[in-house]
């Protein structure tokens, strides 16, 4: 593949923020508030939560029913889509997506040209397992103006083969819709699980990863923040961001390094070294 026309440096923006369970129209209005104040300081690719649109914590099937709606032609992606256009920029957020009579843990991605493309997530958490299909598109990578941009979801973070097939597929930025939650074990002076999963990750495979979190606590299921920005040499460049505040996150990437990033030295590349004879 050769690199989309225009490719240069430019700012992405995680926003941290706390949607509320069944207000979809006010989780609308907040992202987009939110969405504007990031455009307005220069970014030009923005990250939002895992179900931004929704909340997260549903009663049961029949509740996410009533807040599902198709991608791309429910009201979350027409509206995602319209600012997008609008402010001339990138946009993944995490959505609640119906189709064909199932549900999805979702995001998308949509630009300057309206929508770009869908994700379905694939490893689903504790009770997501109830309500939701697991995702059946794969880890598709799309060619931008920004980069080749993937996605992921979550606990989709927790398995090496995610990005592994990411970086395969060509990626140079994943996007992480998230709603991260506390980990058994945890003690709250040490680094997050999830950022340390994410910060690996990246260098493992030399991507730039963008980790959008939400806050709050919702029917009782905390949320822990920590919203992270890495470089593909696995360092962070914006964040953790805090455990109970919303926030935006700012950082300028630049794609075009994604390569050089990857030969860590005159004799090794950390994609190149594999031992694909033996492990596949």
């Amino acid at each position: 593949m050769t690199r989309p026309a225009g490719s240069a440096p430019y700012t992405v923006a995680c926003i941290q923020f706390e949607p509320h369970i069944g207000a979809r129209e006010a989780n609308l209005d907040a992202m987009e508030a939110r969405i504007r104040v990031a455009q307005s300081k220069g970014a030009s690719l923005v990250v939002l939560p895992e179900l931004a649109d929704s909340g997260y914590v549903f009663e049961g099937p029949e509740e996410l029913a009533a807040l599902a709606a198709p991608v791309p032609d429910g009201e979350t992606a027409r509206r995602l889509c319209a600012l997008a256009e609008e402010l001339g920029i990138h946009i993944v957020s995490g959505v609640a997506e119906a189709a064909e009579g199932r549900f999805y843990n979702s995001a998308m991605l949509c630009g300057p040209d309206g929508y770009i493309g869908g994700y379905r997530k694939l490893h689903l958490w504790d009770r997501e397992t109830l309500i939701f299909t697991p995702g059946d598109l794969g880890l598709p990578v799309f060619d931008t103006p920004l980069g080749r941009i993937g996605m992921a979801i979550c606990y989709d973070g927790w398995f090496p083969e995610t990005f592994r097939l990411l970086a395969d597929a060509g990626a140079e930025v994943v996007c992480i819709p998230t709603n991260w939650v506390p980990m058994p074990g945890q003690h709250p002076k040490d680094s997050a699980m999830s950022n340390v999963l994410h910060m690996a990750a990246a260098h493992c495979n030399g991507l730039y990863i963008a980790c959008a979190d939400r806050v709050g606590t919702e029917r009782g299921q905390p949320f822990i923040g920590q919203s992270l920005i890495v470089d593909p040499g696995g360092f962070a460049v914006a964040g953790p961001a805090g455990w109970q505040e919303e926030a935006i996150l700012y950082a300028e990437i630049d794609p075009a390094t994604v390569a050089s990033t990857r030969q860590l030295n005159e004799h090794n590349n950390i994609l190149g070294d594999r031992r694909t004879d033996l492990y596949g």
